[in-house]
């Protein structure tokens, strides 16, 4: 993401035209973001709940993993075919989609590694602390390339990971 950043950047410095912004934020950054997002959020409750409810780190890692990938290879496909790009200017399906599985997938994954650990409690803390940098960069990264406020982006995402850390803790309980 770093790198998209500086793309921009130095984009914006050349004076690249508005048509080209629009087709790198349509084209790559959108589709990145949003595949980063669902990672991030989608991911959460079966992690969490799993932990939850078994204590085990090491199944909480595997039930995150599986789950990462098969939101990266579901968000992959869903992008890849949701249109052609050519009415819609989003560009060719196969990167889109490309670009959307691997978002999803590395969002999925950053929150699954700390199950790597065998200490159950130290293992949910360090998801934890995970989870909240995702959300910082995810919000900054929507104010960067959308020009949204950052509080504004913070509230929105972070909204949405309480609701699912919520619902998978309540499920994690239930089952315990």
């Amino acid at each position: 993401m770093i790198r998209l950043h500086t793309h921009w950047l130095r984009r914006r410095r050349l004076g690249a035209s508005e048509s080209a912004d629009r087709d790198f934020l349509l084209q790559r950054v959108q589709p990145a973001l949003s595949g980063l997002m669902d990672g991030s959020l989608s991911t959460l409750a079966p992690i969490f709940a799993v932990a939850l409810a078994t204590h085990q780190p090491r199944t909480a890692f595997y039930t995150g993993l599986a789950t990462a990938l098969g939101a990266g290879v579901s968000m992959a496909f869903s992008e890849g075919l949701s249109d052609t790009g050519d009415l819609t200017g989003r560009g060719n399906p196969f990167v889109r989609g490309g670009i959307t599985g691997g978002g999803t997938f590395v969002g999925g994954a950053f929150h699954t590694l700390p199950f790597l650990v065998g200490n159950y409690r130290v293992a949910i803390l360090a998801a934890v602390v995970v989870v909240a940098v995702e959300l910082v960069v995810l919000a900054a990264l929507r104010s960067i390339f959308f020009r949204t406020s950052f509080a504004s982006s913070f509230v929105s995402v972070t909204l949405g990971g309480v609701i699912i850390a919520s619902i998978s803790s309540g499920l994690g309980v239930a089952a315990s």
